[in-house]
This record gives structure tokens, C-alpha cells and sequence, in this order.
């Protein structure tokens, strides 16, 4: 793995970080009349998807258990489709996929120390 990929990877931890720090103490209702904690958790989202054009073919091909594409294509739809995303798409991400994927990207983290 690349020094660049390596750097991605720990910076797509940190977009997790910030968007579960923006969502912590929340319920779903409090969520949504928060634009600053939707923006803000929005963008933490696209960003995670957009450091994925850093990861090469062969890193995707090694961690097959993260879903690099559809991280990436939630990015573009965040991008290209950003009113039309759903509130509910985007608290079911930060409350169920993200920790799970912020444990995948620190075991790859710790494979290669």
C-alpha cells in the first residue's frame, strides 16, 4: 500500500469520527431540524467517498469486505443528487455503517504497521 493510500485511509477515519461526533446525543427527530448537523454529516459522508479515488485497484482487491464502490457512489449521488438525498438513508449510514466501516479501516491500519 501507498504512502497516499495510507494517508487516505486515516483521513476517512477522521470523517467518521466527525460524523458521529455530529450525531452524538441525537435522535433521528433532532437530527433533521439541525441543517449545520445534516450539512456537516453530509459532507463528512461525501468526503469519505471522495478520498476513495485514492485506493488502488489492488488495495480494493485485497479488502474486498469494505464496499469501496458504493462508498463512492454515495459520494457522487451526495455531489450530483444533493436534494434529492434522504434524511432517513443518511441516519441509517451514520448509526449503522459507519462505526462498522471505521473498524474495518483501522484493522487495514493496523495490518500495515
Amino acid at each position: 500500500m501507498k504512502n497516499k493510500e495510507y494517508i487516505s485511509i486515516k483521513k476517512m477515519i477522521e470523517y467518521i469520527n466527525k460524523a458521529l461526533k455530529y450525531t452524538e446525543g441525537c435522535d433521528y427527530e433532532k437530527f433533521i431540524k439541525n441543517d449545520e448537523k445534516v450539512d456537516a454529516t453530509i459532507f463528512a459522508i461525501s468526503q469519505i467517498g471522495e478520498l476513495v479515488k485514492n485506493i488502488s485497484k489492488e488495495t480494493i482487491e485485497k479488502y474486498p469486505d469494505v464496499e469501496w464502490i458504493i462508498i463512492k457512489s454515495l459520494r457522487n449521488k451526495i455531489v450530483h443528487d444533493y436534494e434529492g438525498i434522504k434524511l432517513n438513508f443518511i441516519w441509517d449510514i451514520v448509526k449503522e455503517d459507519l462505526p462498522l466501516l471505521k473498524s474495518k479501516l483501522e484493522k487495514i491500519i493496523q495490518q500495515l504497521h
